[in-house]
């Protein structure tokens, strides 16, 4: 976990957030065990990306699918252990089996752990569509 919290650490530096000064990184593991990477860039408009989407997008950009997602890790330059947003959780769960693991973590080695079920309780999938 302390190499992951590094690389999130580093990642941060990249998130472009000059209206909220609210930094996010993100790493999506996947099954093959290649990473992908996203920071949350904000805009004027309010239509900013988020930095979970943004490494979930990137992974699928890639070729990778639904079922591909081993865990995903997430970290605010704030100090404080955040969870993702609503929007960010539709996506998960759109991508991530209910039981895969998102590590919530800060620069000082404190973590929380969820399942995205437990993220996620009460999902809006395909289903709902029919």
């Amino acid at each position: 976990m302390e190499e992951m919290r590094e690389k999130l650490a580093r990642l941060l530096k990249n998130a472009y957030s000059p209206y909220y000064k609210f930094p996010v990184a993100a790493i999506v593991v996947m099954s093959d065990g290649n990473e992908f990477c996203g920071v949350n860039v904000e805009n004027a408009n309010g239509t900013s990306i988020c930095a979970e989407r943004n490494a979930i997008a990137n992974a699928v950009a890639h070729g990778y699918k639904k079922g591909d997602f081993k865990a995903l890790y997430i970290m605010l330059a704030s100090g404080k252990i955040g969870t993702p947003c609503f929007a960010c959780r539709q996506v998960i769960q759109e991508f991530m089996e209910m039981d895969r693991p998102v590590f919530c973590v800060d620069k000082n080695g404190n973590q929380r752990g969820y399942l995205v079920h437990e993220l996620c309780p009460y999902p809006f999938s395909e289903d709902d569509l029919q």
